[in-house]
């Protein structure tokens, strides 16, 4: 043995699987968290349905996403939530690569090495607000 990990497809799989119904869990109880709190402050209030309002812009950027969950703010907790549920397959296709990786499947790693890439580049690029 040499100390490596046993890398097989399957547990692989497993693991990939379980990241992928941590990343959804997580992502629903930061969301359910955001919502609870925004309908105990704001639950009463009129709607006005006359005029859409989309989110404030400091929820439209992960610093102020993060500075209005630190402040306890419902919508940017539920913001941090959808934010959480899109980097879940992100998350997913990064630990692919390290398993090619660890089963020495260099063709495998460079194809998800390139739809990693693709992925960062549609969330990060073209002024996104990531």
């Amino acid at each position: 043995m040499t100390g490596k990990p046993d890398w097989t497809d399957r547990r692989i799989e497993e693991t990939v699987g379980n990241l992928l119904r941590g990343g959804v869990l997580l992502s629903a109880v930061v969301v359910l968290t955001g919502g609870v709190i925004y309908l105990v402050r704001h639950g009463f209030s009129p709607a006005d349905y006359g005029m859409f309002r989309g989110e404030p812009p400091d929820y439209k950027s992960l610093p102020g996403i993060f500075r209005g969950a630190i402040g306890l703010r419902g919508r940017a907790i539920i913001q941090l939530g959808l934010v959480l549920l899109i980097l879940t397959p992100v998350a997913r296709v990064a630990f692919s690569i390290i398993g090619f990786l660890e089963e020495e499947d260099h063709m495998y790693a460079g194809f998800t090495v390139f739809v990693l890439v693709i992925l960062l580049y549609s969330l990060l690029g073209a002024g996104s607000a990531f």
